[in-house]
């Protein structure tokens, strides 16, 4: 049997925790009856510096069931970095470690179906939705873009996963030799390279509180994977600058002709719109830039991800 650890980072989650905490205690009981889970597996409850009681729950949850561990980060660092920071906690002490999201919108049934296929021998195993009929539209319409965009762009991303999957610790190990500050897991993963699985699930409605990922967050993910990953934009940048520079020199050799055939070159409009064009690219241009340099300086600096403030251990 193998040691599985569950990681669910948390942030303000007093609302689910206790249904979360439950579900997952019975579902870990359960894997263990089977046989698919030894005694020593646990859940890894990390705290990613929440402001209400979320800490407090994971302190009573650990001292009410032997299944459930706690660890507490000194202060909110984003959901990937509290994700990374479960999982390199867990590979110290598992065979393989199966993150999720607090809110239980993933089907944790479907992990008896991970457990199956890394027992064949994955080393990671994706949780992929079926559809995506509990999105709003808009919410469903951009992600299925953001998808293709990063596929466009050559970003090897999993479609309609996000980070529930099972990795063994051979993939934790190497997982841990990427350095990056800008984490973006879901584009990391895929190039780890080890063998991998799908299972396919329906995601249900969250059962309490609020998202944790509104619009904002969101997009800045989305740039971040974008950015992170590929160099294109700043390829159709020099492309865009090429298009623009025959185009000014085919309406410079027009304007030359029309003045030594005698035409008057007519109004202000198309030079002002041309220059509104012009310099509304270029800005655009040099924020494309902006953001690559910003990334290149976060990541010289290569400041920690997280600190453990606490490990309640079992």
């Amino acid at each position: 049997m193998s040691t599985v650890y569950l990681v669910v980072p948390c942030y303000n989650e007093e609302q689910v925790l206790p249904e979360t905490g439950k579900r997952l205690i019975e579902k870990m009981e359960e894997l263990v009856n089977l046989g698919l889970a030894d005694e020593k597996s646990r859940i890894l409850l990390v705290n990613d510096g929440s402001k209400d009681k979320t800490w407090d729950l994971i302190t009573e949850l650990h001292k009410q069931n032997k299944y459930v561990c706690g660890l507490k980060l000194s202060r909110n660092r984003g959901h990937q970095n509290a994700v990374l920071a479960g999982l390199m906690t867990a590979r110290q002490y598992c065979d393989c470690a199966i993150s999720l999201d607090a809110d239980l919108q993933d089907d944790i049934d479907v992990i008896n179906q991970f457990l199956e296929k890394f027992n064949e021998g994955c080393d990671i195993v994706y949780g992929v939705r079926n559809k995506r009929d509990t999105d709003t539209f808009f919410k469903r319409s951009t992600a299925q873009g953001f998808y293709k965009i990063m596929n466009a762009l050559g970003v090897e991303v999993v479609y309609n996963h996000a980070d529930y999957r099972l990795m063994s610790k051979r993939a934790l190990d190497a997982l841990s030799e990427y350095k990056e500050v800008n984490l973006f897991l879901r584009g990391i993963v895929p190039t780890i390279g080890y063998k991998t699985a799908t299972v396919f699930y329906d995601r249900h409605e969250r059962f309490a509180g609020e998202s944790k990922y509104p619009l904002k967050k969101m997009l800045a993910l989305a740039f971040d994977g974008i950015t992170s990953f590929s160099v294109k934009p700043i390829r159709l940048i020099s492309g865009l600058g090429v298009i623009i520079a025959i185009l000014s020199v085919i309406g410079l050799l027009y304007a030359l002709i029309s003045k030594l055939v005698g035409m008057a070159v007519s109004g202000w409009t198309a030079i002002v719109a041309s220059i509104w064009l012009l310099g509304g690219i270029q800005l655009l241009c040099l924020g494309v830039c902006g953001e690559y340099i910003g990334k290149i300086y976060s990541e010289v600096k290569a400041r920690p991800k997280y600190f453990i403030d606490e490990f309640l251990q079992q």
